[in-house]
């Protein structure tokens, strides 16, 4: 696992640009457009909210899945996302193609719980996943997480390591 204090290799996400960028020895590498939570910042349990601070990939799920596929409970269902599955699960939150799992580095800020109760990111399952290509970027939408369009979450998934370190800023 990498050390989450080795700023080599680093994402951030900007919850204001709705942007999610990959830094390589202080260079930015690329820049994707993201959505995050609809209910803005915040790392309460079913806040909805996406929380700020210092994470890092706890763990890459979806290795070599088809693009499209559905993640239910971070475990593929052998389902391909379009239109007439989402016809029949209108109102499933659609986690596809691949998971990065995030776990907050904070104690009392994004890992544990503080005076309001838990706050954990890893244990609220807060994930950069793919999303319906549908939804669109550059607006918050999610309901905690980080969504990607499916062709970013596969590429991006390539060029990161669990241990990875992930910050995520309000602006």
């Amino acid at each position: 696992m990498n050390d989450p204090n080795n700023l080599d290799s680093q994402l951030i996400i900007n919850i204001a640009a709705q942007t999610l960028t990959v830094y390589q020895q202080q260079r930015e590498i690329k820049k994707y457009s993201v959505s995050t939570a609809k209910n803005g910042l915040g790392s309460q349990e079913n806040s909805g909210c996406t929380p700020l601070g210092q994470h890092i990939i706890a763990d890459k799920i979806g290795k070599d899945a088809p693009i499209h596929s559905v993640f239910v409970g971070r475990v593929a269902t052998g389902e391909i996302y379009d239109a007439a599955l989402d016809a029949l699960y209108p109102e499933r939150d659609w986690i596809l193609s691949r998971i990065l799992w995030l776990s907050g580095l904070e104690i009392g800020i994004n890992k544990g719980s503080n005076a309001q109760g838990s706050c954990d990111t890893y244990e609220r399952y807060i994930y950069i996943h793919g999303t319906p290509d549908t939804e669109p970027m550059g607006l918050p939408l999610s309901h905690g997480c980080v969504r990607m369009c499916n062709q970013d979450i596969i590429e991006l998934f390539e060029q990161v390591e669990e241990g990875m370190a992930v910050t995520i800023v309000a602006e």
